[in-house]
């Protein structure tokens, strides 16, 4: 029986639920973590659980180009037990080293599972379509950061961090069953053929594409502040600002604002068209951005918790509500190397936004300047970007 458009929506939503909750679910058993470990209080080290496992997004360029040669499904099938293995491996790590390297396997599952449902949403929808598909995806998807902080909590309250960490491993085993529901997107005579000079040739001709790289860096750019958000949030609420008892709650509500504005960008991006829609949405990150910069020089660092969390609450709601337009109006001149565009667009902007977001999380030890600083530095360089897209605008989405 074909798979209906609601059931494949939510199918989707619930494999890219996977790397959520390979993040979200385990920030509040942090502090639990250093004591296991036997690290101090104020240590950043446990940010790097959440680094390694973006870094693992790196092997969506090899996964792509398989795609791209034997279609979606058969590297999805890759993907989930990767990631089940390697999260089953990160519970029982005797080392945080050993840890690292279980994540970055969990990470290169997950990649795997990413870059074929954006390539299958490609595969079925396009332009503008698409932006309203992918907002509704990210609509579900980002329902998990209201709901993970609160569910590691209740876990944790009941048994060992272990068990927080086995969560999401256990529930990619029942979306992976649901997965075989799935058709192939990708049909066999339009499928590449695999050899090392047309990998190369097809990456070339991804990156020399100038408005997938435009769009791919806008993503990349606006993740950095995420992912070093993200991974320092917990020492942020707990350390800095010192209320760990707020992380879940604060957590949370963040996610329900990103949510919210996800939604609002699926109804946006239909009657307005993406590149409008986008434009709009960095403005006001950048505003926003620029008057908590203001604030922090003005009122110390850090300002005040709640003019703080506001400001951060609005800046990765926009965040998330770019990215569905920023991923399909990167992807939409790829045609049938969507497969390939997705490795590298998750590459890209996972490996390189990772890694600087690494960079920013390891200077705030003790107040979140370099944080706040970042959020206006990317502000700018994003509006530069899709300003410079000199193409005729789209007219308004019936």
């Amino acid at each position: 029986m074909k798979m209906k458009q609601g059931e494949f929506i939510a199918l989707s939503a619930c494999t890219m639920i996977l790397t959520a909750l390979g993040i979200d679910i385990m920030l509040p058993v942090f502090a639990e973590l250093r004591k296991h470990f036997g690290l101090p209080p104020e240590s950043t080290a446990t940010a790097q659980i959440i680094t390694f496992f973006f870094l693992g997004q790196t092997a969506q360029i090899i996964f792509g180009a398989f795609s791209d040669r034997y279609g979606r499904l058969a590297i999805l099938r890759v993907g989930f037990p990767l990631y089940i293995i390697g999260g089953i491996a990160a519970a029982f790590a005797p080392s945080l080293g050993l840890m690292f390297v279980a994540r970055f396997v969990a990470g290169v599952g997950a990649s795997a599972v990413f870059m074929t449902t954006i390539a299958g949403v490609r595969d079925r929808f396009v332009g503008d379509q698409m932006a309203r598909i992918m907002s509704l995806i990210f609509t579900i998807f980002l329902f998990t950061p209201v709901l993970a902080p609160f569910l590691g909590i209740a876990i944790l309250s009941v048994s060992s961090w272990q068990m927080v960490f086995l969560t999401p491993p256990l529930f990619a085993v029942i979306i992976f069953l649901w997965s075989f529901r799935l058709e192939e997107s990708l049909p066999p005579e339009q499928r590449s053929s695999l050899n090392w000079t047309g990998f190369g040739q097809s990456i070339r001709k991804v990156i020399s594409n100038r408005t997938f790289l435009r769009y791919t860096t806008v993503t990349t750019a606006l993740f950095t502040g995420l992912s070093s958000y993200i991974s320092s949030s917990e020492h942020i609420v707990g350390e800095i600002y010192g209320r760990p008892k707020l992380f879940p709650w604060i957590f949370g509500g963040m996610g329900l604002v990103m949510s919210l504005c996800t939604l609002m960008n699926a109804r946006l991006s239909s009657r307005y068209g993406a590149r409008r829609t986008i434009r709009g949405l960095l403005i006001i990150y950048t505003i926003v951005a620029g008057v908590l910069l203001l604030l922090t020089f003005t009122l110390g660092d850090p300002p005040g918790m709640f003019l703080f969390f506001i400001a951060v609450a609005l800046l990765m709601a926009l965040n998330l509500a770019v990215e569905p337009n920023s991923s399909a109006l990167a992807l939409e001149p790829m045609g049938n190397m969507a497969g390939m565009a997705s490795a590298v667009y998750g590459t890209y902007f996972f490996c390189i936004g990772a890694s600087l977001g690494s960079v920013i999380s390891h200077l705030m030890v003790t107040d979140v300047f370099p944080l706040v600083l970042s959020f206006f530095v990317i502000g700018v360089i994003t509006l530069l970007l899709v300003f410079s897209d000199r193409r005729p605008l789209s007219r308004k989405v019936a």
